[in-house]
């Protein structure tokens, strides 16, 4: 069966098929180089959609023997492949502006070609605002990542199609608007993929949980210790959705292994209570051997 978020990533692969040929049907009325930087983005939509679907067939694997942690990092390997591919779409994009700059070409049936570049950003808006739900909801970035970037697109889309409702009306020396527009949504796009690349690389490089989820977990480990044991070497890391948490639990020597694991058990509930998809382990040593410095 499928799972939600490899149900989303089929809707973005949908929606991005769709915004395809609506968009490049835009510019092939209109002939706008700003336009088809639009429909360009949606050329690399559909890519990251396809690799998202793979990733995420990947991450939904259970642990096995050579994976004892789960295939969750493949969401990672996703986002940053999502993330360069933007990158190559925004240099193409430049470009192409540059070269529209240098040799200006008229536009035509632009009330027709925006129509539908509207059209285009309607579907993406919809589709976006559902991933961005569900990636709340299973807490997975490369649905978080997909849905963005089809954000990304609509605000792209409302840009360009604003810019040339102008030039529409304008004299024909405004049609100098198009390529720089062009050149604008090319740098848009350049902060979103390497914003994409660094949350993967941050992920990727195991880097410890956000600030304010450490004080949920410094909080919960307190909460459920009694007055005699504390806690220290507290280590965390993320892979794809799953937070794994690791410490060390000091307790009075004489304390029996039924009751250790008993403390165990209710430190892994309280975190469990404050964040979901968590893999909590903890190692449980006599406080004798730890006297305070």
């Amino acid at each position: 069966m499928m799972t939600a978020v490899r149900r989303m990533a089929a809707l973005s692969i949908g929606a991005s098929i769709l915004t395809l040929v609506l968009k490049f049907g835009a510019y092939y009325l209109t002939g706008s180089v700003s336009l088809l930087s639009d429909a360009a983005e949606s050329l690399v939509n559909l890519t990251a959609g396809l690799v998202a679907f793979a990733a995420l067939t990947v991450a939904a694997r259970p642990a096995d023997a050579s994976h004892a942690y789960g295939h969750d990092k493949a969401e990672y390997f996703s986002s940053a492949t999502e993330g360069g591919l933007i990158l190559i779409a925004a240099v193409s994009i430049i470009y192409a502006a540059v070269e529209r700059f240098i040799h200006p070409a008229p536009l035509s049936q632009l009330g027709v070609g925006l129509a539908i570049s509207l059209m285009a950003a309607a579907v993406n808006y919809g589709v976006a605002r559902v991933m961005l739900l569900v990636a709340r909801q299973h807490d997975s970035i490369t649905v978080e990542a997909d849905a963005r970037h089809l954000m990304t697109d609509v605000w792209t889309s409302v840009g360009v199609v604003g810019g040339l409702a102008v030039v529409m009306f304008a004299p024909p020396s405004w049609q100098v608007l198009d390529p720089l527009m062009a050149v604008a949504v090319g740098l848009n796009i350049v902060r979103t993929g390497f914003d994409l690349l660094r949350r993967s690389w941050r992920g990727l490089m195991d880097e410890s949980l956000p600030a304010d989820e450490l004080a949920l977990i410094e909080a919960a480990i307190k909460e459920a210790l009694p007055p005699v044991a504390t806690f220290h070497d507290l280590r965390t890391r993320k892979s794809g959705p799953r937070r794994f948490i690791e410490c060390h639990v000091l307790v009075p020597g004489a304390i029996t292994v039924s009751r250790s694991h008993a403390l165990c058990d209710a430190i892994e509930a309280a975190i469990a209570a404050r964040l979901r998809n968590t893999s909590v382990t903890i190692h449980v040593e006599p406080m004798e051997e730890h006297p305070p410095a």
